[in-house]
């Protein structure tokens, strides 16, 4: 209501924080093509990097308490700024193997009155040699990397006319199909909840009315839940708290190695001894992240895994599943999360589900799953 409210009262300058919260895939699209088309000046704080490539001219960049204005979308500032820094990077490199040339020439030539002169002239180079300063950026990148224990078999996860009621409504039915290797599937429905029973039925934290479900003795799951209220009860510090989830098969714990898993996520010094009844949402998602690396799974599960994280946060997260060699199950709300990583696509509805080998653009695009999904939801073609 009241971002439609803001929208129509057509302002001069429209100022939106996170307006992709909470909604629909077709809801965002519809508010990516109003945006574009909005003739008045649009300033928009959003972790959707999707919508931010669709609406955005300018990218307003905070960091080292400063603000710079760079011209593009932010696909184009993350990719200049990304490769700027490693020319930077890269010519201080030349420029620190040329110096150690130049003092290894100068050590050994400056006594030498055959070499003088030539010993003279390095060290006038050597002054005019400038190593540019690389400001320590403000922001910080998690290390989110999966290592699986061992590599998942043919037999993965098989689904057999699952079908779940809530409150005597009907929120999946006949929802059967196999995970075969090398699947990053991405899961759809217009009912987020049913995607998250679905995902705690398929980690065995809930059950289904009816229909079987059998997952391979190889797999090894690691599931982040959107709601993970039932990790954070006991006030334990940091370090205690990842402590009591480290798996049988991971032996020699010390503080180091636990110290090892939060730092990678970004907590570090005196910050593993917080308490987790203060951490914020995207702390504790951090945390839950840092408690599934340590399982070494070769399935991840992820509900909303974007859900209160940071932009860097995200992008290291999204890295992550495109490099993850396992299988990944998952739901977001994340347009490029969710293009980047898919290789198949399975919408979950109350009438059975659709499931396609694409990518998501590709899914979205499909004449005949937009017919399909009409049908399924009930609704009229072209709703």
């Amino acid at each position: 209501m009241l971002l439609a409210q803001a929208l129509f009262g057509n302002p001069d300058i429209l100022l939106l924080d996170e307006p992709t919260n909470h909604l629909d895939v077709e809801t965002i699209g519809w508010l990516e093509n109003f945006l574009a088309d909005y003739e008045n000046i649009v300033i928009v704080v959003s972790h959707d990097r999707h919508f931010l490539d669709a609406v955005c001219t300018h990218v307003a960049d905070v960091d080292r308490a400063k603000i710079k204005i760079f011209t593009g979308n932010y696909s184009f500032w993350y990719e200049s700024s990304q490769l700027i820094a490693r020319q930077i990077s890269d010519k201080n490199k030349k420029m620190e193997d040329k110096r150690k040339d130049l003092l290894d020439f100068i050590a050994r030539f400056s006594a030498n009155a055959s070499k003088s002169k030539q010993a003279t002239s390095r060290k006038k180079a050597l002054d005019k040699l400038v190593i540019e300063d690389i400001e320590p950026s403000s922001r910080k990148y998690p290390g989110i990397i999966f290592k699986q224990q061992r590599e998942v078999g043919n037999q993965i996860l098989n689904l057999e006319k699952l079908e779940k009621s809530i409150d005597g409504r009907k929120i999946f039915s006949d929802v059967s199909f196999s995970v075969n290797k090398g699947d990053k599937i991405a899961f759809l429905s217009k009912d987020h909840l049913a995607l998250s029973t679905f995902f705690d039925i398929i980690n065995g934290d809930q059950q289904a009315d009816s229909g079987k479900l059998e997952w391979g003795t190889t797999v090894t799951k690691a599931y982040l839940p959107d709601d993970n209220a039932a990790f954070f009860k006991s006030d334990y510090n940091l370090l205690d708290w990842l402590r009591q989830y480290v798996p049988a098969h991971v032996t020699d714990v010390d503080e180091p190695f636990l110290r090892g898993f939060l730092g990678r996520m970004l907590f570090s010094g005196d910050e593993i001894m917080k308490k987790t009844s203060v951490l914020s949402g995207g702390e504790k998602v951090r945390c839950m992240v840092s408690r599934m690396m340590l399982q070494d799974p070769n399935v991840v599960i992820l509900d909303e895994p974007t859900n209160h994280l940071d932009l860097e946060s995200i992008q290291s997260f999204n890295e992550s599943m495109k490099d993850f060699k396992g299988i990944v199950l998952f739901t977001t709300h994340d347009h490029t999360f969710m293009q980047s990583v898919a290789n198949r696509i399975i919408e979950i509805t109350p009438a059975g589900i659709i499931d396609r080998l694409c990518s998501f653009d590709e899914y979205l695009a499909d004449e005949r799953v937009k017919t399909l999904r009409a049908e399924m939801y009930g609704e009229p073609v072209g709703a």
